[in-house]
């Protein structure tokens, strides 16, 4: 599918408009493809405009890395689960793995850099993982420490999985993933006495 074009950039935020035309690119081509010279002839601006803005390639994508942060944080609220906390914190880990599926290049530069805006990006979505696991955990911080980062993990560890075709392809492979991802979350949930264990 040809890429979608932009009407050329006259006004307004050229800041964002770079963010999201990267995002754009990035999608399409990969981080390797993606350059600022690229980003500013789909806007149609002058290749030394992210310049002020941007001090190099690496600034925009550090940018990019904290606008996908949010984007994954909204997929992971959009997931729906039921009321229960085990159906609350499933859902978050169903959510990781569909957005690592539907946006493998914003997933993975997500986790190419650290920075404390970064940081400060994706806590929303440590968030989404601690929430669950403190209501299961009986408001025990050091238990609810432990499970939310098992959970997490367990869904990263899907995601690559799935990067790397160990569930195979296409649709049916995320489905899987997602599935297993979950019924992996059940069983952390089931075993967390022994999670609570470890962290003691």
């Amino acid at each position: 599918m040809p890429p979608r074009k932009r009407p050329s950039y006259h006004h307004g935020d050229l800041r964002g408009a770079l963010i999201e035309t990267a995002l754009e690119l990035i999608a399409e081509q990969g981080v390797q493809g993606f350059s600022m010279a690229e980003a500013s002839r789909r806007l149609g601006v002058a290749v030394s405009a992210p310049y002020r803005h941007f001090a190099d390639r690496d600034e925009l994508l550090l940018a990019v890395s904290v606008r996908a942060g949010e984007l994954l944080v909204a997929a992971v609220t959009a997931e729906r689960g039921g009321g229960a906390p085990e159906d609350r914190l499933v859902a978050v880990a169903r959510g990781y793995v569909r957005f690592a599926a539907r946006h493998r290049a914003l997933f993975e530069v997500l986790f190419g850099s650290w920075s404390p805006d970064l940081e400060r990006a994706s806590q929303p979505v440590k968030e989404a993982f601690q929430s669950g696991a403190m209501a299961l955990a009986g408001g025990d911080p050091v238990a609810a420490e432990s499970l939310g980062l098992a959970v997490a993990a367990t869904a990263h560890g899907h995601a690559g999985l799935l990067h790397l075709g160990a569930f195979g392809t296409g649709e049916q492979a995320v489905d899987t993933a997602v599935r297993r991802a979950a019924d992996a979350t059940l069983a952390l949930i089931a075993g967390r006495a022994r999670l609570g264990a470890s962290a003691g």
